[in-house]
């Protein structure tokens, strides 16, 4: 009889934790009206306890987020001028010393307990919601897809040849970013250019789910990563897999522009099945003497009867590459990729503020 008093006993203790953790919650801040001012401008009253990422998406303020607020990738960084207690364990490995001593955050790790002041710039503002309609996917390779959006409402979305867009998967809460592929002239379509990755929820979902007519949510647009439309200097662009996106982008837009600065461009893939976009790319190279694209494999097939540059993508990029003192760089890929390719360019002497990248992870 006694073992059954056991159970009741268990249960009482976990509603008293239970009802502890809430007054805790409370307490800290959890419970009340705070205050939630961003730039010194914009008042937001805030109830509840949640994440700084996630209250200022409610209020239409799209702070980029590669993980959907998992503390991965860190992107959601913005500056914290009041509130928001002590760094977490979870921050610490996207935060340099400079950020910390600048208070700067992740906004997903940030729980509004008490009146905040943040600063955002002003540029990340500018992201807005966009629904958008699936009108064509196309396999550009057996595990890479081409796909176009229509954008419905709003119906326009003006952005840098570079810059990337974030892509909800409905139904789970994902949101993965992925770069723009498309021309900034064509402002009321977007296209992705969208690799399969084994038992990656939103490529999954691109692949095996998306089909044409779809409407799904996307948000942007994001990025430091683009184009610098003033500078005359040479460019130096490398990516890899579905890293041609932005460069893309990037190349349609001067072309567009005469192409007059010189451009060399290194692709990196495994094998000839893995390269895609080849015959745009001589088309560009025919059509401008001062384009260079210079396509590598690391590993090509027998069967791939292939003439062209093999080896790792950075020693490549080494082997027809001089003095980079004067030149801006266009890296997109892993971030293992592009920490490779930087070490290789500071060895042609690279001025570290001509170095362009977005790290996914």
């Amino acid at each position: 009889m006694t073992l059954l008093y056991i159970p009741l006993i268990l249960i009482g203790i976990l509603l008293i934790i239970a009802g502890l953790l809430i007054l805790a919650d409370y307490l800290l801040g959890g419970g009340g009206d705070r205050t939630l001012i961003i730039n010194e401008k914009k008042e937001i009253p805030v109830s509840g306890s949640d994440t700084l990422l996630n209250t200022l998406s409610d209020n239409k303020i799209f702070v980029p987020s590669a993980c959907g607020g998992k503390a991965t990738c860190g992107f959601c960084k913005v500056r914290v001028d009041e509130g928001g207690g002590e760094i977490k364990p979870t921050e610490e490995p996207f935060l340099s010393k400079e950020e910390k001593k600048n208070n700067v955050r992740l906004s997903c790790q940030i729980k509004i307990r008490e009146n905040m002041k943040v600063s955002i710039p002003e540029e990340m503002l500018e992201a807005r919601e966009y629904k958008v309609e699936v009108v064509k996917i196309e396999a550009l390779t057996y595990d890479t897809n081409l796909v176009r959006f229509k954008l419905l409402e709003p119906s326009t979305m003006e952005f840098k040849p570079g810059q990337y867009a974030q892509l909800k998967v409905p139904g789970i809460d994902i949101i993965r970013a992925y770069s723009i592929a498309s021309n900034p002239k064509n402002t009321n379509e977007l296209e992705f250019i969208i690799r399969m990755v084994p038992k990656g929820q939103a490529t999954t979902f691109v692949h095996k789910a998306l089909i044409e007519g779809d409407k799904i949510i996307l948000t942007g647009p994001y990025g430091t990563f683009y184009l610098q439309e003033d500078s005359k200097r040479d460019m130096i662009c490398i990516a890899g897999g579905s890293g041609k996106a932005p460069i893309r982008s990037i190349l349609s837009y001067m072309k567009d522009r005469g192409m007059k600065r010189k451009v060399k461009y290194f692709f990196g893939a495994v094998a000839k099945r893995d390269l895609y976009y080849t015959e745009e790319m001589r088309a560009l190279e025919k059509e401008f003497e001062n384009f260079t694209y210079i396509p590598a494999l690391s590993e090509p097939a027998p069967e791939d009867n292939w003439e062209g540059e093999v080896g790792l993508i950075t020693d490549v990029v080494d082997r027809h590459t001089e003095d980079l003192s004067e030149a801006e760089a266009y890296l997109c890929g892993s971030p293992g990729m592009i920490n490779a390719c930087i070490d290789v360019l500071n060895k042609h002497k690279i001025k570290e503020e001509n170095v362009f990248y977005d790290k996914f992870s």
